[in-house]
């Protein structure tokens, strides 16, 4: 929770500098800067969501082609992590887009996600995917948490929130 809350003060703060900007500097000097800092914020954070990563951020992952960059940001926003699949898995191997999707991802809303959405969360098995389909809906990500940690251990329920929303 506490990384989720850091990584939405730092984009806050970074978009905020982006439109301020100092005197004396150019737009094109603030915009570069802003986004190798958001790219930094993103790799260091974990996830990033595949519908509102930049180019640059994109070109900052490990493996990832011009090509593929240019597909994910053209298919932007995704709908679901399946329609996002769907752009990966025209490139690559399932254990290719397997790879790009544990750090790049579109959050699956725990409420309203397919069973197909679900199952694309790295690190799924089907007893997992029956536990988050069991207690929806959920109220809260507290909840989550605690009903999901009845299976697996704080680090692996931290690790779960990181493709999951509400």
């Amino acid at each position: 929770m506490r990384k989720f809350a850091f990584t939405a003060l730092a984009a806050s703060a970074i978009a905020l500098a982006a439109c301020s900007g100092a005197a004396g500097e150019t737009a094109d000097e603030t915009t570069t800067e802003v986004t190798t800092e958001a790219a930094d914020e993103s790799a260091a954070a974990g996830v990033i969501d595949a519908s509102t990563a930049t180019a640059d951020e994109l070109a900052a992952m490990e493996g990832m082609t011009e090509e593929l960059a240019a597909a994910i940001v053209a298919g932007q926003p995704y709908e679901s992590a399946s329609a996002f699949n769907a752009v990966l898995m025209e490139t690559l191997s399932e254990e290719q887009a397997a790879a790009v999707r544990e750090k790049l991802f579109v959050p699956v809303n725990l409420n309203t996600a397919s069973e197909a959405d679900i199952k694309l969360i790295p690190g799924m098995t089907p007893k997992m995917e029956h536990e988050f389909m069991e207690y929806r809906p959920y109220a809260d990500m507290d909840e989550f948490d605690r009903e999901i940690g009845k299976y697996v251990d704080a680090e692996e329920v931290a690790r779960f929130r990181q493709y999951v929303t509400l």
